[in-house]
């Protein structure tokens, strides 16, 4: 396919530097977070299929694992997205646990600087190969929900947690602690981290989400009735 066309090329062209976006969603979490680097993968997805063509064709290859990306230059919103769907609403909000779970999200500005950062030391990169791609200002899944409400100008906010045997409805995380910290790229490529904050971003994502038809759109909340009445 594509992805092997473009190793293909940068072996044949002799390229110093094949960089790669892959994703955290191909770990397979054993417990241990912040997921480190040598978390075992999904040996079947795609992502993990490039990086070993890439390796096994023995060529200067970096890539980085982001995950749960927002902001303005991100192509999806589906995230943020399902905590304002039902707070504008006044709808409950259906968390999986007891909602202490943490997750990551970064601004895809941060995402960007941290990639432009293999440029800093190419070789360590290319030694290190693998790089977790995030913020390490962590928010819970209940305080994802507290601060949207707050950014919203609504105090009233109903989280109503379920069992998390009963699956994900259509939450956007996973059931679980799912999340990975820039420790290694930090270390290594100098990266300064991340200079946005969810909490400082929520305003002007609001307002994306009004200027978006957020508030306005149908909302089909029959799966949430289905873990809540459970």
């Amino acid at each position: 396919g594509a992805g092997k066309a473009v190793v293909d090329c940068a072996k044949a062209w002799d390229s110093k530097l094949l960089t790669y976006v892959s994703s955290a969603g191909i770990y397979q979490p054993d417990d241990v977070f912040p997921m480190p680097e040598t978390t075992p993968t999904k040996e079947t997805a795609g992502q993990v299929l490039y990086e070993k063509y890439a390796l096994d064709n023995d060529i200067p290859f970096v890539s980085f694992r982001p995950q749960y990306i927002y902001g303005s230059k991100s192509n999806k919103w589906d995230y943020i997205d399902w905590y304002l769907d039902r707070i504008v609403r006044n709808a409950p909000l259906p968390i999986p646990g007891d909602g202490s779970q943490k997750v990551s999200l970064t601004n895809s500005e941060d995402v960007a600087s941290l990639l432009a950062s293999v440029l800093n030391d190419e070789a360590a990169a290319v030694e290190q190969t693998f790089f977790n791609c995030g913020t390490n200002n962590l928010v819970s899944y209940d305080e994802v929900a507290l601060l949207c409400a707050e950014a919203a100008g609504i105090s009233d906010v109903e989280i109503q947690h379920y069992d998390a045997k009963l699956g994900k409805a259509k939450f956007p995380f996973r059931l679980t602690d799912f999340y990975v910290a820039p420790d290694t790229a930090m270390a290594k490529l100098g990266w300064e981290g991340a200079k946005s904050t969810l909490e400082g971003d929520l305003s002007w994502y609001v307002e994306s989400y009004k200027a978006r038809g957020g508030a306005e759109k149908e909302i089909d909340l029959a799966v949430d009735s289905e873990v809540l009445v459970a």
